[in-house]
């Protein structure tokens, strides 16, 4: 009986395991640039995406430097997310030696870029119900002049725009038609997954107004090493007065410091936030010499370790809010 069954059980086994590997082979390769929107193509992807990041868990993606690794597995992908705005300059140089010829999904197509001048406007966007139509509102053509970041004449394109969840509603409906453009097999998989997660997104964008709102009117400025949170600030009400410029790679002079200083004295500013990607040296100097609290690390432009505070978009911003509302409250 044994002798009869071996083949039979091998023969199974066999094709249990090519079906595996077909399994595996046929899912979409999906590049994503970091971390933040690795995790936004895995709950769009689901099931159906293979989602490899190039910058990964509190990486600093403004002073990443692509590798030969990183290249091949670009090479290799059949489908490339990327921010845009400016924010991987490195994209192009690694598109190009990689001799990826597969689609570039730029997420923030569509989404009303920021410059430094134009962060004081307050927008304050709402995560919207139309993001999960096929359309998802993307025939603004104000909008959309925006969305390379090489329309505004005057100050620094922001390219930190997932800072406010209104924003990233419009980067899951661009992963969304990008993926079904890739792969339309899966159109109704990605819709059905795309719809979920915007909800979950309007949930948390909702939560995160309300605590915010809560907080009294003279705790509404903070300190941040580097100009990542202007979205934030402009959608939850909170200004945002930072040192350095958009990109961590730039060094604040000795005035800036100083001005900041004299800020924090002049309008009784409680509290510095550390980033997750950013040298905290510098903010616990303003600290120490401001008489400011260090409030707490923020997490800006990565994601964390999976064991970590913020592993995912969501918990970045539950993470943050609460941060903030714990150090700003007193």
């Amino acid at each position: 009986m044994r002798i009869r069954l071996m083949p039979v059980l091998a023969a199974a086994a066999f094709a249990f395991g090519v079906s595996t590997h077909a399994e595996a082979a046929d899912k979409v390769k999906a590049v994503a640039s970091f971390s933040i929107l690795a995790d936004m193509v895995r709950n769009v992807g689901g099931e159906r995406v293979e989602v490899t990041e190039l910058v990964g868990p509190n990486g600093d993606a403004h002073e990443f430097n692509p590798t030969p690794a990183d290249a091949k597995k670009l090479a290799r992908a059949d489908i490339f997310f990327v921010n845009g705005l400016g924010f991987e300059g490195w994209m192009e140089r690694l598109e190009t030696s990689s001799g990826f010829d597969g689609s570039t999904v730029v997420a923030t197509k569509g989404v009303r870029a920021l410059t430094v001048e134009e962060e004081d406007e307050h927008l304050h966007d709402t995560v919207p119900e139309e993001h999960a139509n096929d359309d998802h509102g993307h025939n603004n053509h104000d909008r959309d002049k925006h969305a390379g970041g090489h329309h505004h004449r005057h100050g620094a394109t922001d390219p930190h725009a997932w800072q406010s969840l209104a924003n990233g509603a419009i980067y899951v409906a661009n992963i969304r038609d990008g993926l079904i453009a890739a792969d339309p097999e899966g159109e109704a998989v990605y819709k059905a997954n795309a719809k979920e997660y915007l909800a979950a997104l309007r949930k948390e964008d909702a939560a995160v107004k309300t605590a915010l709102a809560a907080l009294p009117e003279t705790h509404r400025k903070i300190i941040m090493s580097h100009d990542a949170f202007g979205y934030f600030g402009d959608a939850y009400g909170l200004e945002i007065l930072a040192p350095k410029g958009v990109s961590t790679a730039s060094e604040p002079s000795a005035k800036d410091v100083a001005k900041i200083i004299r800020q924090i004295r002049k309008d009784k500013i409680p509290a510095v936030f550390l980033e997750n990607v950013a040298n905290a040296r510098m903010l616990e100097q303003i600290a120490k010499e401001s008489g400011a609290q260090i409030g707490g690390t923020l997490y800006s432009d990565a994601l964390s370790e999976a064991d970590g505070p913020a592993p995912t978009y969501i918990d970045m911003f539950k993470y943050n809010a609460k941060t903030l509302t714990t150090a700003l409250s007193s």
